[in-house]
Order: structure tokens, then C-alpha cells, then sequence
């Protein structure tokens, strides 16, 4: 998915009576389900909350794994995976993006990984520390 389809996906421009009424629940369940954390539309103003069509989709799902028999704690760790995943996939993405660039410039070293996970900056022709351990990937020279 693009970034400007995803930023249109998580852009907020519901307000709440309208996302009640996309979701085919009332406004009040939407109020309840933002106390719980299950889905946390942005603010306009401070006060005014605004629905993404991801998150109308997200209230859509919420309803049919209530009427599938699962709690709403059980929703919320669902959810919490699900955008962890997403997050991942699209940090995922952005390192491919960025390892492309490296090898359409031609350059052999594509990046470092720090313990953590984080990409680590390493200047051409320098070496990660080694007390930090950072895994590096070399592209082979044909």
C-alpha cells in the first residue's frame, strides 16, 4: 500500500455519529469502545473526537468477534496485534525501500542492525562497533 493511500486510510473525517452509523452501532458503543482503548479516534480541538476509515473498519471487526463469542479483552489484545503487525510490515517496507536505493547506487554496504532492532547509521567504509554487536549485511560482489 502506498503512503499517501495509507495516510487517506488513517485520516480523520468522521464524526462520531457518522462512524456510529458506518459501524451499524450507536454512538454511545463508540464512546465506550475509546474509554477501553479498542479503537482511539483523533481529537479535533481537544475534545471532538474524528473517525479514520480504519478505524470504522477496525469498529466493524470488533462487532463481528463479539457476535463470534470473543470478550472484549480478547478484542483488545486482537487489535493490539493486528497494528503491531501493520507497524511492522511497514517498517519492513521502508527498510526494503531503503536497501533497493542502496543497490541501485551501488554501494556494498546496505546497513547495520543494532541489538535492539534499530537500522545503525555506519559511514562507507567503516565497521560497527563491536561492543554493540550490530549485524551487518554486505551485498556480494558479482
Amino acid at each position: 500500500m502506498s503512503q499517501r493511500a495509507t495516510s487517506n486510510r488513517h485520516a480523520p473525517i468522521f464524526v462520531i455519529s457518522v462512524a456510529a452509523e458506518l459501524a451499524d452501532m450507536h454512538p454511545q458503543t463508540l464512546r465506550q469502545y475509546d474509554r477501553m482503548g479498542l479503537v482511539t479516534p483523533k481529537r479535533q480541538g481537544g475534545r471532538h473526537r474524528r473517525y479514520s476509515p480504519y478505524d470504522v473498519d477496525q469498529l466493524r471487526q470488533i462487532q463481528q468477534l463479539s457476535q463470534e463469542g470473543v470478550s472484549l479483552e480478547g478484542i483488545r489484545r486482537i487489535i493490539a496485534l493486528q497494528n503491531q503487525v501493520e507497524e511492522l510490515q511497514d517498517e519492513v517496507s521502508a527498510l526494503h525501500d531503503q536497501l533497493r536505493e542502496v543497490q541501485r547506487s551501488g554501494g556494498s554496504r546496505v546497513f547495520a542492525v543494532g541489538p535492539h532492532g534499530d537500522v545503525v547509521t555506519v559511514a562507507r567504509g567503516q565497521r560497527p562497533r563491536p561492543a554493540s554487536r550490530e549485524i551487518v549485511l554486505f551485498r556480494r560482489s558479482a
